[in-house]
């Protein structure tokens, strides 16, 4: 089966503040590099009706809910009706969609969340994006550094992909379900729709609307 790692075949770019950062680009890990500088970029433009600064380069919606236990470094972008919940640690270079949801101890860094994506329950995601209503299971996290430390590839329809990055999480499509405690090696790719089974180790990309159930097994959803 073929997946297509194009942005428009993995994400709806309206579903996210950060669209116009995305134009130019192939694929969507290509603005893993450019993260900060958009949150900059953005936040400039931010009306301050409906956003308040913070702190150095923080802006949080007005509607948005923080809880006062939440540590965040700059610069970030939570966003209209998000929720923020305790302990979680948002260490810079981070946009929280519409509606989305960041929980208990959950830990971020280099992340673009879309609107209305859920990583609710002791989640890491690093050098990744999420797209529109993505789910992370409870202790699901993205590791972002090969253990060897080399550059990460995408490896999807027979081809080695070179991401010139050393770190690089996963890039989750439009409503993908990631299953409990499972964890998304580096250059994990998921495709709109797809499903991870609870306890995999994903070092695959999946399909748009297939169930990954174990290495070597992912079938198409009936």
């Amino acid at each position: 089966m073929q997946i297509k790692l194009d942005i428009d075949a993995l994400l709806d770019l309206d579903r996210t503040i950060a669209k116009q950062a995305f134009e130019g680009l192939t694929y969507p890990w290509e603005l893993l590099d450019g993260i900060s500088d958009a949150i900059m970029a953005l936040g400039a433009q931010l009306s301050a009706d409906e956003f308040e600064q913070t702190g150095d380069n923080i802006w949080i919606h007005k509607t948005a809910h923080v809880y006062p236990s939440v540590h965040i470094t700059g610069p970030c972008i939570i966003d209209e009706g998000a929720e923020v919940r305790h302990c979680a640690f948002i260490r810079g270079n981070a946009i929280v969609g519409k509606h989305a949801v960041v929980g208990n101890s959950t830990e971020l860094k280099n992340v673009i969340l879309f609107d209305d994506v859920q990583v609710p329950h002791y989640n890491y995601v690093g050098d990744s994006i999420l797209g529109y209503k993505a789910h992370m299971g409870a202790g699901s996290i993205t590791s972002n550094v090969k253990s060897d430390k080399s550059l990460v590839q995408v490896h999807a329809n027979g081809e080695h992909i070179p991401t010139g990055r050393k770190k690089f999480g996963a890039i989750l499509g439009d409503f993908v379900e990631v299953g409990c405690n499972s964890v998304l090696n580096p250059g994990t790719v998921l495709g709109r729709g797809a499903s991870v089974y609870p306890t995999s180790s994903v070092r695959e990309c999946v399909p748009e609307g297939c169930i990954y159930k174990k290495q070597d097994k992912i079938v198409k959803r009936k």
